[in-house]
Protein backbone atom coordinates (compact mmCIF):
# COMPACT_ATOMS: atom_id res chain seq x y z
CA UNK A 1 0.00 0.00 0.00
CA UNK A 2 1.39 3.40 -0.93
CA UNK A 3 0.78 6.76 0.71
CA UNK A 4 0.87 9.83 -1.48
CA UNK A 5 3.31 12.64 -0.78
CA UNK A 6 0.32 14.98 -0.46
CA UNK A 7 -1.16 12.92 2.39
CA UNK A 8 2.20 12.80 4.18
CA UNK A 9 2.51 16.58 3.85
CA UNK A 10 -1.00 17.11 5.25
CA UNK A 11 -0.25 14.72 8.13
CA UNK A 12 2.94 16.62 9.01
CA UNK A 13 1.08 19.93 8.93
CA UNK A 14 -1.53 18.57 11.35
CA UNK A 15 1.18 17.28 13.71
CA UNK A 16 3.13 20.55 13.61
CA UNK A 17 -0.06 22.57 14.12
CA UNK A 18 -0.96 20.44 17.12
CA UNK A 19 2.50 20.89 18.61
CA UNK A 20 2.27 24.63 18.07
CA UNK A 21 -1.12 24.81 19.81
CA UNK A 22 0.22 22.76 22.72
CA UNK A 23 3.19 25.12 23.10
CA UNK A 24 0.90 28.15 23.03
CA UNK A 25 -1.37 26.63 25.70
CA UNK A 26 1.57 25.66 27.89
CA UNK A 27 2.48 29.22 28.82
CA UNK A 28 2.68 28.69 32.57
CA UNK A 29 6.02 29.17 34.28
CA UNK A 30 7.02 26.39 36.63
CA UNK A 31 7.84 27.44 40.21
CA UNK A 32 11.53 27.37 41.12
CA UNK A 33 12.58 24.35 43.12
CA UNK A 34 12.46 25.02 46.84
CA UNK A 35 14.21 23.62 49.91
CA UNK A 36 13.17 21.16 52.66
CA UNK A 37 13.70 23.79 55.36
CA UNK A 38 15.52 27.04 56.12
CA UNK A 39 18.73 25.17 57.03
CA UNK A 40 19.07 23.82 53.49
CA UNK A 41 18.06 27.19 52.08
CA UNK A 42 20.92 28.86 53.94
CA UNK A 43 23.26 26.10 52.80
CA UNK A 44 22.14 26.74 49.22
CA UNK A 45 22.91 30.42 49.65
CA UNK A 46 26.40 29.70 50.96
CA UNK A 47 27.02 27.37 48.02
CA UNK A 48 25.91 30.02 45.55
CA UNK A 49 22.71 28.25 44.50
CA UNK A 50 20.48 30.95 45.95
CA UNK A 51 20.99 34.26 44.16
CA UNK A 52 19.44 37.48 45.40
CA UNK A 53 18.01 40.26 43.26
CA UNK A 54 19.67 43.66 43.21
CA UNK A 55 17.54 45.54 45.74
CA UNK A 56 19.11 48.91 44.85
CA UNK A 57 19.10 49.13 41.05
CA UNK A 58 19.89 52.42 39.33
CA UNK A 59 16.97 54.34 37.87
CA UNK A 60 17.42 54.17 34.07
CA UNK A 61 17.12 57.32 31.94
CA UNK A 62 13.88 56.10 30.34
CA UNK A 63 12.14 56.30 33.73
CA UNK A 64 11.22 59.62 35.32
CA UNK A 65 11.36 59.62 39.12
CA UNK A 66 9.27 61.82 41.42
CA UNK A 67 10.62 61.46 44.95
CA UNK A 68 9.19 62.18 48.39
CA UNK A 69 5.87 63.69 47.41
CA UNK A 70 3.97 64.54 50.60
CA UNK A 71 0.52 62.97 50.56
CA UNK A 72 -0.46 63.41 54.21
CA UNK A 73 0.63 65.17 57.39
CA UNK A 74 -0.80 63.88 60.66
CA UNK A 75 0.36 64.26 64.28
CA UNK A 76 3.57 65.94 63.05
CA UNK A 77 4.31 62.91 60.83
CA UNK A 78 4.93 63.72 57.18
CA UNK A 79 4.04 60.80 54.96
CA UNK A 80 5.50 60.58 51.46
CA UNK A 81 5.29 58.57 48.27
CA UNK A 82 7.43 58.13 45.15
CA UNK A 83 6.24 57.80 41.56
CA UNK A 84 8.05 56.22 38.61
CA UNK A 85 6.79 57.20 35.17
CA UNK A 86 7.85 55.99 31.73
CA UNK A 87 9.50 58.94 30.00
CA UNK A 88 7.71 58.23 26.71
CA UNK A 89 4.24 58.19 28.25
CA UNK A 90 1.65 59.54 25.78
CA UNK A 91 -1.63 58.71 27.53
CA UNK A 92 -2.85 57.69 31.01
CA UNK A 93 -1.49 54.32 32.11
CA UNK A 94 -2.47 51.76 34.77
CA UNK A 95 -0.92 52.42 38.16
CA UNK A 96 0.73 49.84 40.43
CA UNK A 97 1.06 50.86 44.08
CA UNK A 98 3.61 48.93 46.15
CA UNK A 99 3.47 48.78 49.95
CA UNK A 100 6.57 47.62 51.80
CA UNK A 101 6.61 45.20 54.70
CA UNK A 102 8.45 45.25 58.00
CA UNK A 103 6.04 43.92 60.65
CA UNK A 104 4.21 47.31 60.65
CA UNK A 105 7.18 48.72 62.58
CA UNK A 106 9.91 49.21 59.98
CA UNK A 107 10.88 48.98 56.34
CA UNK A 108 11.33 51.58 53.65
CA UNK A 109 9.33 52.62 50.60
CA UNK A 110 12.42 51.92 48.47
CA UNK A 111 12.41 48.24 49.43
CA UNK A 112 10.49 47.31 46.27
CA UNK A 113 12.58 49.37 43.84
CA UNK A 114 13.26 46.30 41.70
CA UNK A 115 9.52 45.90 41.09
CA UNK A 116 8.93 49.62 40.66
CA UNK A 117 11.50 49.93 37.89
CA UNK A 118 10.82 46.63 36.14
CA UNK A 119 7.12 47.38 35.78
CA UNK A 120 7.70 51.03 34.88
CA UNK A 121 9.87 49.78 32.01
CA UNK A 122 6.82 47.88 30.77
CA UNK A 123 4.75 51.06 30.61
CA UNK A 124 3.04 51.14 34.01
CA UNK A 125 3.03 54.09 36.38
CA UNK A 126 4.43 52.70 39.62
CA UNK A 127 4.33 54.18 43.09
CA UNK A 128 5.58 53.28 46.56
CA UNK A 129 4.28 54.72 49.81
CA UNK A 130 5.27 55.24 53.42
CA UNK A 131 2.93 54.90 56.39
CA UNK A 132 2.99 55.32 60.15
CA UNK A 133 4.62 52.48 62.07
CA UNK A 134 3.14 50.84 65.16
CA UNK A 135 5.50 52.73 67.48
CA UNK A 136 4.06 55.97 66.10
CA UNK A 137 0.37 55.07 66.04
CA UNK A 138 -1.66 51.90 66.51
CA UNK A 139 -4.27 50.37 64.23
CA UNK A 140 -6.05 51.66 62.21
CA UNK A 141 -3.47 54.40 61.59
CA UNK A 142 -1.47 52.54 58.92
CA UNK A 143 -4.67 51.51 57.11
CA UNK A 144 -5.92 55.10 57.07
CA UNK A 145 -2.54 56.21 55.72
CA UNK A 146 -2.28 53.81 52.80
CA UNK A 147 -5.89 54.50 51.81
CA UNK A 148 -5.13 58.21 51.84
CA UNK A 149 -2.16 57.57 49.54
CA UNK A 150 -4.48 55.89 47.02
CA UNK A 151 -6.84 58.85 47.20
CA UNK A 152 -3.94 61.27 46.71
CA UNK A 153 -2.80 59.38 43.61
CA UNK A 154 -6.31 59.46 42.19
CA UNK A 155 -6.67 63.17 42.97
CA UNK A 156 -3.37 63.84 41.14
CA UNK A 157 -3.94 61.33 38.35
CA UNK A 158 -3.89 63.89 35.53
CA UNK A 159 -0.64 65.39 36.77
CA UNK A 160 1.25 62.08 36.68
CA UNK A 161 -0.42 60.29 33.78
CA UNK A 162 -2.35 57.82 35.93
CA UNK A 163 -5.53 56.09 34.84
CA UNK A 164 -7.48 56.29 38.14
CA UNK A 165 -9.80 53.48 37.05
CA UNK A 166 -6.93 51.02 36.58
CA UNK A 167 -5.09 50.71 39.86
CA UNK A 168 -3.58 47.70 41.62
CA UNK A 169 -2.16 47.47 45.14
CA UNK A 170 0.75 45.13 45.84
CA UNK A 171 2.41 44.37 49.15
CA UNK A 172 4.52 41.84 50.98
CA UNK A 173 4.10 40.68 54.57
CA UNK A 174 2.72 43.67 56.54
CA UNK A 175 2.50 45.46 53.19
CA UNK A 176 0.41 42.59 51.85
CA UNK A 177 -1.90 42.95 54.82
CA UNK A 178 -2.30 46.67 54.12
CA UNK A 179 -2.85 46.06 50.40
CA UNK A 180 -5.69 43.70 51.25
CA UNK A 181 -7.15 46.19 53.71
CA UNK A 182 -7.22 48.78 50.91
CA UNK A 183 -8.83 46.37 48.48
CA UNK A 184 -11.40 44.79 50.79
CA UNK A 185 -12.54 47.85 52.77
CA UNK A 186 -13.26 50.43 50.08
CA UNK A 187 -16.86 50.56 51.30
CA UNK A 188 -16.12 50.47 55.05
CA UNK A 189 -16.69 53.90 56.62
CA UNK A 190 -14.52 52.99 59.61
CA UNK A 191 -11.43 53.29 57.44
CA UNK A 192 -12.24 56.63 55.83
CA UNK A 193 -10.74 59.60 57.61
CA UNK A 194 -7.71 61.77 58.44
CA UNK A 195 -7.26 62.54 54.76
CA UNK A 196 -7.53 65.76 52.78
CA UNK A 197 -8.96 63.74 49.88
CA UNK A 198 -11.63 61.78 51.74
CA UNK A 199 -14.17 62.75 49.09
CA UNK A 200 -12.19 60.67 46.55
CA UNK A 201 -13.27 57.02 46.37
CA UNK A 202 -10.62 54.44 47.21
CA UNK A 203 -11.60 51.39 45.18
CA UNK A 204 -8.84 49.56 43.30
CA UNK A 205 -9.18 46.98 40.54
CA UNK A 206 -6.62 44.36 41.62
CA UNK A 207 -4.76 43.11 44.70
CA UNK A 208 -1.47 41.24 44.95
CA UNK A 209 -0.71 39.72 48.34
CA UNK A 210 2.76 38.33 48.91
CA UNK A 211 2.78 36.29 52.15
CA UNK A 212 0.71 38.80 54.11
CA UNK A 213 -1.30 37.97 57.26
CA UNK A 214 -5.01 37.66 56.55
CA UNK A 215 -6.55 36.64 59.89
CA UNK A 216 -5.18 38.14 63.10
CA UNK A 217 -7.59 36.14 65.27
CA UNK A 218 -5.74 32.83 64.84
CA UNK A 219 -3.83 31.50 67.85
CA UNK A 220 -0.50 32.03 66.05
CA UNK A 221 -1.27 35.68 65.24
CA UNK A 222 -2.65 36.43 68.71
CA UNK A 223 0.59 35.20 70.28
CA UNK A 224 2.89 37.54 68.34
CA UNK A 225 4.28 40.70 69.93
CA UNK A 226 4.42 42.48 66.58
CA UNK A 227 0.65 42.03 66.30
CA UNK A 228 0.17 43.29 69.87
CA UNK A 229 2.23 46.37 68.97
CA UNK A 230 0.28 46.93 65.77
CA UNK A 231 -3.12 46.68 67.47
CA UNK A 232 -2.05 48.39 70.68
CA UNK A 233 -2.83 45.54 73.05
CA UNK A 234 -3.25 41.80 73.39
CA UNK A 235 -6.23 39.95 71.98
CA UNK A 236 -8.05 39.72 75.33
CA UNK A 237 -7.83 43.50 75.63
CA UNK A 238 -9.19 44.32 72.16
CA UNK A 239 -10.79 41.33 70.38
CA UNK A 240 -12.91 43.61 68.17
CA UNK A 241 -9.79 45.38 66.90
CA UNK A 242 -8.14 42.06 65.97
CA UNK A 243 -11.23 41.12 64.01
CA UNK A 244 -11.47 44.51 62.32
CA UNK A 245 -7.76 44.41 61.43
CA UNK A 246 -8.14 41.05 59.68
CA UNK A 247 -8.57 41.52 55.90
CA UNK A 248 -10.47 38.24 55.62
CA UNK A 249 -13.24 39.75 57.78
CA UNK A 250 -14.06 42.37 55.17
CA UNK A 251 -14.15 40.31 51.98
CA UNK A 252 -17.36 40.55 49.95
CA UNK A 253 -18.39 39.10 46.61
CA UNK A 254 -17.75 42.34 44.68
CA UNK A 255 -14.14 42.76 45.84
CA UNK A 256 -11.24 43.02 43.37
CA UNK A 257 -9.50 39.96 41.90
CA UNK A 258 -6.63 38.81 44.12
CA UNK A 259 -3.28 37.24 43.27
CA UNK A 260 -1.59 35.39 46.16
CA UNK A 261 1.99 34.19 46.65
CA UNK A 262 3.15 32.29 49.73
CA UNK A 263 5.98 29.90 50.58
CA UNK A 264 5.30 26.66 52.44
CA UNK A 265 8.25 27.01 54.86
CA UNK A 266 7.36 30.56 55.93
CA UNK A 267 7.87 30.69 59.70
CA UNK A 268 6.98 34.38 60.03
CA UNK A 269 3.53 34.32 58.44
CA UNK A 270 2.41 30.68 58.15
CA UNK A 271 1.17 29.60 54.72
CA UNK A 272 -2.11 28.66 56.44
CA UNK A 273 -2.93 32.37 56.41
CA UNK A 274 -3.06 32.34 52.61
CA UNK A 275 -4.90 29.00 52.63
CA UNK A 276 -7.63 30.71 54.66
CA UNK A 277 -7.70 33.64 52.24
CA UNK A 278 -8.00 31.36 49.22
CA UNK A 279 -10.89 29.45 50.83
CA UNK A 280 -12.76 32.65 51.68
CA UNK A 281 -12.33 34.13 48.21
CA UNK A 282 -13.54 30.89 46.64
CA UNK A 283 -16.51 30.74 49.01
CA UNK A 284 -17.65 34.24 47.99
CA UNK A 285 -16.82 33.85 44.30
CA UNK A 286 -14.09 36.50 44.20
CA UNK A 287 -11.70 35.81 41.28
CA UNK A 288 -8.31 34.74 42.60
CA UNK A 289 -5.09 32.94 41.76
CA UNK A 290 -2.97 31.24 44.42
CA UNK A 291 0.70 30.31 44.04
CA UNK A 292 1.68 28.13 46.99
CA UNK A 293 5.44 27.79 46.47
CA UNK A 294 6.81 24.61 47.98
CA UNK A 295 10.01 24.99 49.98
CA UNK A 296 10.27 28.79 50.06
CA UNK A 297 10.33 31.06 53.14
CA UNK A 298 9.16 34.54 54.06
CA UNK A 299 10.39 37.35 51.73
CA UNK A 300 11.06 34.61 49.19
CA UNK A 301 10.86 37.05 46.27
CA UNK A 302 14.22 38.52 47.25
CA UNK A 303 15.62 35.41 45.54
CA UNK A 304 16.14 36.00 41.82
CA UNK A 305 14.29 32.98 40.41
CA UNK A 306 11.32 33.47 42.76
CA UNK A 307 11.22 37.17 41.89
CA UNK A 308 11.15 36.33 38.17
CA UNK A 309 8.36 33.81 38.84
CA UNK A 310 6.31 36.38 40.78
CA UNK A 311 6.83 39.05 38.13
CA UNK A 312 5.74 36.65 35.38
CA UNK A 313 2.39 35.95 37.04
CA UNK A 314 1.94 39.51 38.28
CA UNK A 315 2.40 40.77 34.74
CA UNK A 316 -0.17 38.31 33.39
CA UNK A 317 -2.57 39.21 36.21
CA UNK A 318 -2.26 42.94 35.51
CA UNK A 319 -2.85 42.42 31.78
CA UNK A 320 -6.09 40.66 32.69
CA UNK A 321 -7.36 43.04 35.40
CA UNK A 322 -6.01 46.49 34.46
CA UNK A 323 -5.10 46.18 30.76
CA UNK A 324 -3.48 48.97 28.80
CA UNK A 325 -5.75 50.89 26.44
CA UNK A 326 -5.98 49.03 23.14
CA UNK A 327 -3.35 46.61 24.44
CA UNK A 328 -0.58 49.13 23.85
CA UNK A 329 2.41 49.77 26.07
Amino acid sequence: MTISIKKIFIFLLIVLFGMSCKEQQNTDLKPPRGYPNTFWLKAGYLMGQVKLVNLKPDVPPEIQEFKNLVYKTVDSDTLKLDIYQPANLTRPAPCLVFIHGGAWKGGNKQDYLVYLLDFAKQGYITSTISYRFSQQAHFPAAVLDVKCAIKWLKAHADEYGIDPDKMAVIGGSAGGHLAMMIGYTSDVAEFNGECEFDSVECRVQAIVNLYGPTDLTTDFAKSKRVVHKFIGGKYDEAPEAYLSASPITHISADDPPTLIFHGTIDDVVPVHQSDLLKAKLDELGVPNEYHRLKGWPHTMDAEASVNAYCQFYMNRFFRQTIPFNNGEL
